[in-house]
């Protein structure tokens, strides 16, 4: 308490768009339950984080639901607050969303951002702006501003906008996008709701997506068809989404009532929602299960009750003995990291490490050691943590 409340101090002092130090949280009580084959330390207080990632010179980006950008030094926690970020639409599930980094960032300092954007008569819908960092001044500052990606159609509702992104070792963006809440986008090809897109840098459809010009009509949006984008359809809640060590695309999304998945994504292919799924609706009415529909894909691991997946992270490091190759997800519902093991198509449930908390992300730092970001809800605490093997 003492020393959330000295962070507290400090903060007002300097203010938000300046330096921040939260280094005095450094020590404080892990998240864990002291069970668990990592030690933990808490690096930095935040405010509803979603996503991180490194940059080159091994500091930390990382969102803040309401807006905000934050460039963290993990040797002291010190923070700055990057100028120039998009508008977002927060409430509900929307607000600034995910971060990466271009394959070619060392030369062009481009980052992308996702987060969820305003439409006309109250709808709204995710977008992708990327813009070139520049911290060479006293607060960084996102440049050259530019949005790439919509979500289409724009909806009622705050929820499901997924937008996960990941560069593949191509140069590719890959995008997760949610079906919002509205179930049967996820089967419409004149949507890129509730699906799996491949892109290029420049946010245009990645050539030899699957579906290209598949229905040979007038273009829909931004001089492309949206069918062009699609890379995989009938996806839910696509809230995790990474690549293996061998670079094949994997995306964890959750369930209704039940039915967490983890998908192997292939090309072209129908995942099924709201057709099938191992879950069912909320009111308590049956989905069939994805066994009584073969042409669709079914999950390689499915979950009930749900663990509700916010992450997904593949480990590529030896830093956790016999860890490499397996994948974690990081736990919401479930307030715990769980391990799982690839099999060919499928996967298994390896561990499950509590965490008391809400587990919002998951990264793999360039040491092995592992960065989480709590959610901050209920008794999570939205911090970020560094993980370390006993």
């Amino acid at each position: 308490m003492y020393q959330s409340l000295i962070s507290v101090f400090v903060s007002f002092l300097i203010g938000a768009g300046g330096y921040t130090s939260v280094a005095t949280v450094a020590n404080a009580a892990s998240s864990d339950d002291g069970t668990n084959p990592f030690s933990v330390e808490v690096i930095a207080d935040l405010h509803e984080p979603w996503a991180m990632t490194f940059s080159p010179d091994g500091q930390l980006l990382i969102t803040e639901k309401k807006g905000s950008l934050q460039l963290l030094n993990p040797d002291d926690g010190s923070m700055r607050s990057v100028a120039g970020i998009p508008d977002v639409d927060y409430g509900g599930q929307g607000g600034l969303g995910d971060v990466v980094l271009h394959p070619q960032f060392i030369n062009n300092g481009l980052i992308y951002l996702s987060y969820a954007e305003a439409g006309r008569g109250n709808t709204r819908g995710a977008a992708i702006a990327r813009g070139r960092l520049d911290s060479s001044g006293r607060r960084p500052e996102l440049m050259d501003v530019e949005v790439i990606w919509r979500q289409y159609p724009k909806v009622l509702g705050r929820g499901h906008y997924g937008h996960r992104m990941a560069f593949d070792k191509d140069g590719f963006l890959w995008v997760t996008s949610g079906d919002r809440q509205k179930f049967t986008p996820a089967q419409d090809m004149q949507s890129n709701l509730g699906k799996v897109l491949k892109l290029t840098d420049k946010g245009k459809p990645a050539p030899g997506n699957p579906f290209m010009k598949w229905l040979q009509q007038e273009p829909l949006v931004d001089d492309e068809a949206v069918y062009d984008q699609i890379w995989s359809l009938g996806h839910r809640n696509p809230l995790g989404f990474a690549f293996d060590i061998e670079g094949k695309p994997w995306v964890i999304e959750m369930g209704p009532d039940g039915g967490d998945e983890l998908n192997k994504v292939r090309r072209g292919e129908n995942y099924g929602y709201p057709v099938v799924s191992d879950g069912n609706h909320y009111d308590g009415r049956p989905i069939p299960d994805h066994s009584t529909r073969p042409e669709f894909e079914a999950p390689a691991i499915s979950w009930t009750p749900v663990i509700s997946p916010g992450d997904l992270a593949f480990i590529e490091g030896t830093a956790f003995r016999d860890w490499r190759g397996q994948g974690l997800i990081a736990g919401l519902s479930s307030q715990a990291i769980v391990r799982i093991a690839l099999e060919g198509n499928g996967a298994r449930e390896v561990a499950r490490y509590p965490m008391n908390a809400r587990i919002r992300g998951i990264k793999e730092g360039a040491d092995g050691s592992l960065w989480v970001l709590e959610d901050e809800r209920g008794g999570s605490k939205g911090r970020l943590l560094k993980l370390r093997p006993k």
